[in-house]
Order: structure tokens, then C-alpha cells, then sequence
């Protein structure tokens, strides 16, 4: 396998929106390991799904040999990058950073590979520019960039045009970027930038920086930014974006994202945010095609993010969630055990199923009822299931399920745990 194998691989993805000279490229990959760089902004503790293309393309790059470096912009996230954005956001404060940065690092090394030759390194770009003055900024980058390319980058004129205008701050933040990049050259001997392609006027900044200042002929690859064929935003639920971290997105609600997953997305999403070989993929989506009613390739994309993310069990465990929510399945302790977090739960106790009116005391109990009344008005009316099954009467029983766990529903969308012992 030649070393420049990995462009083929990420044409065959779609991941490919601009490079540097490919021929070049090319053949300074097939002379050995590289060292390239992805940035990522720290404006939150977790990474999102928008984030998660970038880290895999480093970690494509690394299981063809290449050498990784993440780096976190613990300085230029004080900045904050024009690109993509309509107007300036709030700039975080130092202690806001650093925790954010740290849980960013923990997250890359889950999903890099750490040790071994091709190791990825974790770089925060404080540490090269929290020692440099004003002067010595201006003197060595700012001389080496014209303020007519600066203006002619995308993502600063469409700010030019807009509404909020563009900050000097902002305006500035490709000159951080460009000296990360030569930062990054000179001492880790890095001579590849990567990222999406709003990112494409700052790593030419760089790019530009490195050849006046060291003479050097360095590369720049980006990848066309996601969205969804309806048109909305990648990554985003009903109630914003869905994190990396699973206090902030449960590997219940991630699962669920893909699952619902487009038809007209499902391939490229299954190329683009997955490890899956682009063979493997083809065999996944002619089986989908056979019969789309099923949902293959939607299974096999929520299946293969979540176990990347979250690991095999939360798979297994979203998988017996989604069957005791919807039907597909007979309830058992381990599908009931897997909904805690998913839906509302209160504690209970065992006793609670032997009284006459048992089912009336645990509606009241778990609070899906008001009052005795409201429970038995709901029973007659045929709106109350419990474990599954329809309660008839107000005198009809139950039984927890494992002696720990009764999952009561009312209409619909209502559900909740009960569970013996909390």
C-alpha cells in the first residue's frame, strides 16, 4: 500500500473538499509518515458530532502510519474563530478554558491512538503563546501577511458584509492560527494542516506564513462540511447539539439520532463518521437498498458511531432501551435496567405490588397519576399500560419484572420506571 493511499481513501468518503497541490501531496506521503495537525476549538468541555469528522480524519490518517497531533486552542479559543458565524461570540475566561480543554483532551485520547511510533500527541496552543509580546507578534508573523489577503478570505469578508461586522480580535485570529501552524513545523516537524473546509483561509494563512518565513513548502487538505439533506444542521437534536460526552447526550439519545438517520444521508454518513471500510459499506447499503423497510444501514450507523463513542455495552444497552420503549421484544429486568436514565424512575417499595389496589398505588407513587381519581378515571378509559400490558380494572395486579423494575405508560409518549429500592 503506497502512503498516499489514504487520499483514495478519503475521495472514496467524499472527505476531500480542497488540498495543496495533490500531486505533492501525494508524493510526500509516499515517501513516509507524516505529521499533521487538526485544531479544535475549546468554547465547550465536550466535543460535539460537528467535531467528530475532524477527529476521525486524524485517525485515518494514523492507521495508515501518519503521525497525529490534536491541539486544542486553549489560546485562540480567547479569541474566538469568524468562520461560520454570523457574529462574535462571548470570549471564555482562563479557568472556563482550561476545564473545557481538559475535557476535550480526554475525549481525543479515547478515540486517537495512544503509543506506538505514530502515537497522537496532545498540544494546547497556550503553552507557545502565552510567553509572546505584542511586538515580538507583530514583528515576526504580522510583517509576513498583507492585510489584502487577510480581507479576501472568506470567512472574513462574508463578516465584512454582515449585519455585526468583524472585530479586530476576530480578524486577527488567522494570524494565531498561521503561527500555530509554523510553531507546529518547526519544532514538532508538522507539514500538514487539517479541517473543514471554513477553515481553508486560515490553514492557508499558515501555509503562507511557513514558506516566507522558513522557505518551506508545507500541505492543507479540508473536508466539506456536513449537513443533512432536508437541510438542517448536522448534528443537532430538538434541543441543540448532541455532545461526545454521555452526561450531556446519554448513548440512548446518541443511538437514537442515527437511527433515525435519513435515507438520502444514510451512506454518506456511514463513509464519513464511521471506521467502516468503503467495501464493508457498499455491502451494508446493497442490503439496505434490498429492503429499505428495515432500516439496515441505519442500524449498522447507530450501532458502529455509538460503540466508537460510547463502547459495545452502551450499544447493547440502547438497543434493550429502544426495545422496551417500543415493542419488539418481551420485558425482562436487563431491557428495563437499560431505560434507567432514558425516562423518568422513582423508588419504591416491593409491598407496593401486593395491595388492592396495587396499580392505583403505583401510578400515584411514580406521580403518572394526580390522585386515586385520576388513576382510576385513567384505568377506565383504557389509557394505562404496565410492563406492556393494558390494565382493564383498577383491580387488575402486576409484578415487577426481575422483583426490581415495573415500566408504567400512560397514553402515548408518557413512561416511567418504577424501581424496588431505588
Amino acid at each position: 500500500m503506497t502512503g498516499a493511499a489514504i487520499i483514495d481513501d478519503l475521495r472514496a468518503r467524499g472527505l476531500i473538499h480542497d488540498t495543496t497541490d495533490e500531486v505533492a501531496l501525494r508524493a510526500r506521503l509516499d515517501e513516509g509518515p507524516i505529521t499533521l495537525y487538526h485544531g479544535i476549538d475549546p468554547s465547550a468541555s465536550s466535543l460535539h458530532l460537528g467535531n467528530l469528522i475532524g477527529i476521525l480524519v486524524l485517525r485515518r490518517f494514523q492507521d495508515h502510519g501518519h503521525r497525529p497531533v490534536a491541539l486544542v486552542g486553549g489560546s485562540t479559543g480567547m479569541v474566538g474563530d469568524p468562520g461560520g458565524r454570523s457574529e462574535e461570540r462571548n470570549l471564555l475566561d482562563a479557568d472556563a478554558l482550561a476545564h473545557n480543554v481538559a475535557g476535550i483532551q480526554a475525549q481525543v485520547e479515547r478515540l486517537l491512538n495512544v503509543g506506538g511510533d505514530n502515537s497522537v500527541e496532545l498540544v494546547n496552543n497556550f503553552d507557545w503563546t502565552k510567553g509572546v509580546t505584542v511586538l515580538e507578534f507583530l514583528r515576526d508573523v504580522g510583517k509576513h501577511a498583507t492585510v489584502n489577503q487577510m480581507v479576501a478570505k472568506d470567512s472574513v469578508r462574508s463578516r465584512m458584509d454582515s449585519e455585526h461586522g468583524i472585530s479586530f480580535t476576530e480578524f486577527s485570529y488567522q494570524l494565531l492560527q498561521a503561527f500555530d501552524y509554523w510553531w507546529l513545523h518547526t519544532h514538532l516537524n508538522c507539514d500538514m494542516q487539517i479541517g473543514g473546509s471554513d477553515q481553508w483561509g486560515n490553514i492557508t494563512a499558515g501555509i503562507d506564513l511557513i514558506r516566507r518565513r522558513e522557505s518551506a513548502h508545507v500541505h492543507g487538505l479540508s473536508w466539506p462540511l456536513i449537513t443533512k439533506a432536508d437541510g438542517t444542521k448536522f448534528g443537532k437534536s430538538t434541543d441543540g447539539a448532541l455532545w461526545l460526552d454521555r452526561d450531556q447526550t446519554l448513548p440512548y439519545e446518541f443511538h437514537q439520532y442515527f437511527l433515525r438517520t435519513d435515507d438520502r444521508d444514510v451512506e454518506r454518513f456511514l463513509l464519513q463518521l464511521t471506521l467502516l471500510p468503503v467495501d464493508e459499506v457498499a455491502a451494508i447499503m446493497a442490503a439496505h437498498n434490498e429492503t429499505p423497510e428495515q432500516r439496515v444501514a441505519q442500524s449498522a450507523l447507530a450501532d458502529a458511531v455509538t460503540e466508537l463513542i460510547h463502547g459495545s455495552d452502551e450499544v447493547r444497552k440502547a438497543t434493550l432501551a429502544a426495545r422496551a420503549l417500543f415493542g419488539g421484544g418481551v420485558l425482562d429486568a436487563d431491557g428495563l435496567e437499560a431505560l434507567r436514565g432514558v425516562v423518568a424512575e422513582t423508588s419504591v417499595h416491593a409491598a407496593l405490588a401486593s395491595g388492592e389496589e396495587a396499580v392505583v398505588d403505583l401510578l400515584v407513587a411514580t406521580g403518572v397519576c394526580s390522585s386515586k381519581g385520576d388513576a382510576r378515571r385513567t384505568i377506565q378509559q383504557g389509557g394505562i399500560r404496565v410492563n406492556g400490558d393494558r390494565i382493564e380494572s383498577t383491580a387488575d395486579g402486576f409484578a415487577f419484572v426481575g422483583e426490581r423494575f415495573a415500566l408504567v405508560q400512560r397514553g402515548k409518549k408518557q413512561r416511567h420506571l418504577a424501581v424496588v429500592g431505588g
